[in-house]
């Protein structure tokens, strides 16, 4: 499929992009984006709750109160569960929540929210991606040339772009990401997409 290249103006240009058909127009597979998302917000726990187990408190481990005879329930030392200040049962502990998902299968979650983008007609391309200048007010002017003012955005950028970076750091709403870092979680989460050329040759390439 084609589209349109546009510039910073908002102006559409003469020229043409041509989206690989096998990433940007498939039937996406919804499974497989659910799969590669769970994935990525898994991978970002830190897993370092935890809670302090009966062995784990400091405390008399005398037998409160005689087994039988006074008419109340039976019970142990202070550190059990039941009582006020005594360890957690069954808490939880540092763990991992990161699980292993197939090379092929996170490529056809990727290629699956592109095509659903593409189809949405949220990804943009400009022929350069390279600001005047640094300042804020330049993103936000091609934000608004663009039709994506106040939305979520992802720039993809295929190599390091100073200004393209400054320019929309400060901006709530807008991630900036490498096109070896895209992935499903950023796409889906976007509103629309904006790359360059070059970024549009490169998934060509990583995601053939």
């Amino acid at each position: 499929m084609e589209i349109i290249i546009k510039n910073l103006k908002g102006e559409s240009t003469a020229n043409k992009v041509t989206l690989a058909d096998n990433i940007f127009a498939i039937e996406p597979n919804q499974h497989a984006i659910y799969l590669d998302v769970k994935q990525f917000l898994a991978m970002q726990r830190q897993g370092t709750h935890k809670s302090k187990q009966r062995s784990e408190i400091s405390g008399s481990t005398k037998k409160l109160k005689k087994q039988k005879g006074t008419g109340g329930a039976r019970c142990g030392s202070a550190k059990s569960p039941i009582f006020r200040g005594g360890g957690r049962a069954f808490g939880p502990v540092p763990r991992f929540y990161g699980f292993k998902l197939n090379k092929k299968l996170k490529q056809l979650a990727r290629r699956s929210a592109l095509s659903l983008k593409a189809a949405e007609q949220a990804i943009i391309v400009v022929d350069n991606l390279k600001f005047e200048t640094h300042k804020t007010k330049e993103y936000l002017t091609a934000a608004k040339a663009l039709g994506f003012e106040g939305k979520k955005v992802l720039i993809v950028l295929n190599d390091s772009e100073p200004t393209a970076i400054l320019a929309s750091r400060n901006v709530k709403k807008v991630k900036v990401v490498d096109v070896t870092s895209l992935n499903t979680y950023d796409v889906m989460n976007a509103n629309f997409i904006l790359m360059g050329t070059g970024s549009v040759d490169s998934i060509n390439q990583l995601l053939a």
